[in-house]
């Protein structure tokens, strides 16, 4: 694979091989995400999602906006074709993925819910 400057495929690799990064980069294909949403979605703590954020981060796969004292973040396409069609490929592979499905109920769940602490642009309403 032929690789750009800056990129590093060890990297890139070690951050899809963990299951709650897949989950994490699986909630983020719909659109930001507060980072307040994701422990109560994943059924974790927010330390453990703290710390998988910031190794995708790393890997360049995501990316944050701060709001007020939150932390919104989206999924960034990387640069080198060859890990963007392998990423989309990945995040294909988890669409038929129980779990998978599970968190994004769970995620609209907890964004559209009236008392939550912030509230997701452009998320549709709960049906």
């Amino acid at each position: 694979m032929k690789t750009q400057p800056g990129f590093n495929a060890e990297l890139f690799f070690a951050a899809l091989a963990d299951r709650t990064r897949l989950r994490l980069l699986n909630l983020l294909r719909g659109g930001e995400v507060c980072v307040c949403f994701f422990a109560g979605t994943l059924g974790t703590n927010n330390p453990k999602i703290s710390r998988h954020l910031s190794y995708l981060r790393r890997a360049g796969l995501v990316t944050g906006r701060r709001d007020g004292k939150w932390v919104h973040y989206s999924l960034k396409r990387p640069e080198n074709k060859q890990a963007d069609e392998l990423l989309e490929a990945t995040l294909n592979m988890l669409e038929d993925d129980n779990e998978m499905i599970a968190d994004k109920k769970r995620l609209v769940d907890f964004c559209c819910d009236p008392n939550a602490p912030v509230m997701i642009k452009g998320r549709a309403a709960r049906k």
